[in-house]
């Protein structure tokens, strides 16, 4: 017997849509703020990670592009992945990027930095992306949006390497919002 779909299993779209919307118009980041608020008000009011198990976009396009598609090898992730050592290291640099990403923006905000129209993919490769800042706003919220889809698309990537390396969703296994709610979910079990 087939599962009943419920209506969260078609976030994938919500995730594939982000991604495309970003990449014609900046401003669009923004949206992703849901992603990062919503996990982490969920494992705070329920203690659990359910977004994580029924409610990441990110995760369920991921399985669907590794399964349904086939482009996943469905091998086992290197142990040193599922390591609580890599993901805590992961976890820091992530949110590293992330506060660099707020003082860039603060800079912006403050004048003291001119806005830089690119879009950082693995922390290291700028794409000049100035044809999706179409739209005129205050430097500093450009500024952000460039840097959170940055983040964004960027995890993406990775997502997207290890669903082909390994299973469809070994980004799970790393994802820092995951490792956050989990620890979440175990300080409130104590």
């Amino acid at each position: 017997m087939k599962k009943q779909k419920k209506w969260y299993d078609y976030l994938w779209i919500f995730s594939l849509t982000y991604l495309i919307l970003g990449f014609f118009n900046i401003l669009f980041a923004w949206i992703g703020l849901l992603c990062f608020f919503i996990p982490l008000i969920i494992s705070i009011t329920t203690g659990s990670k359910a977004y994580c198990n029924n409610y990441c976009g990110r995760g369920q396009l991921l399985e669907i592009i590794g399964s349904k598609f086939k482009l996943s090898r469905n091998k086992n992730c290197p142990s040193l992945i599922k390591s609580k050592f890599f993901r805590y290291l992961f976890l820091t640099f992530f949110m590293t990027m992330f506060a660099n990403m707020i003082y860039n923006t603060y800079l912006v905000f403050f004048g003291t930095q001119s806005l830089k129209q690119v879009v950082v993919l693995l922390w290291t490769f700028k794409m000049p992306w100035n044809f999706a800042y179409t739209v005129s706003v205050s430097p500093w919220i450009a500024q952000f949006s460039f840097g959170f889809y940055s983040l964004m698309l960027t995890s993406t990537i990775l997502g997207l390497i290890t669903m082909v390396l390994f299973r469809p969703r070994t980004w799970c296994v790393y994802c820092p919002m995951g490792t956050m709610t989990q620890m979440i979910c175990k300080a409130k079990a104590k």
